[in-house]
């Protein structure tokens, strides 16, 4: 019983997105606002915490890497693969800095900065969206249905509707997946 629960509650989630015409249009927004910073020779920054960020390393392999077939390498990376950095920052300065200081590093104008926290409310994500804001990056939030503090600080929120963190992890991957299938198949057409 426990399993079909959790795969029912799965569904459910999935099923509010995909009934949701408003929702569908931001997962489309975001696919545009990323193939546009590509084509104009920027990077898609990613960023989260935890299951967050394996969901950030994974959607950056699959446009730096290939998603359905072979093409040119897309400029996407998590912020959080340096593991000396990582260390380096946390100790020196505070985890709350390691993403906005490598931002503030690589980011430029025109990037796109995927932040991914489930509460909405990392505040590492923040101080990473804080840094997008200044340097004029845009910034894709994936949040769970309150969206916390960065609801208002997204140019464009995927809010699952979701309030159960694997629930909403697993429609984040989703997502993802959609953007990367979007974007791979917008700047190389077959």
């Amino acid at each position: 019983m426990i399993i079909e629960n959790i795969i029912s509650e799965s569904i459910r989630v999935k099923d509010a997105i995909l009934s949701d015409a408003v929702f569908l249009q931001k997962i489309e927004k975001s696919a545009q606002l990323c193939v546009e910073s590509l084509r104009n020779g920027g990077k898609i920054h990613f960023c989260g915490n935890g299951g967050s960020a394996a969901d950030a390393q994974h959607l950056a392999a699959e446009l730096s890497g290939r998603f359905y077939y072979d093409r040119p390498p897309l400029n996407a990376e998590a912020l959080h693969v340096n593991t000396s950095y990582l260390t380096a920052v946390a100790n020196d300065y505070s985890f709350d800095m390691i993403y906005s200081r490598m931002l503030d590093a690589s980011g430029k104008q025109n990037d796109v900065l995927v932040a991914i926290s489930t509460s909405g409310n990392s505040n590492n994500v923040i101080k990473a969206i804080e840094v997008a804001i200044e340097k004029k990056i845009t910034v894709i939030g994936m949040t769970g249905e309150c969206g916390g503090k960065m609801a208002s600080m997204c140019d464009v929120l995927l809010n699952v509707p979701s309030t159960c963190t694997p629930r909403i992890q697993e429609s984040h991957i989703m997502i993802g997946h959609i953007l990367c299938e979007i974007i791979e198949s917008t700047l190389f057409p077959k």
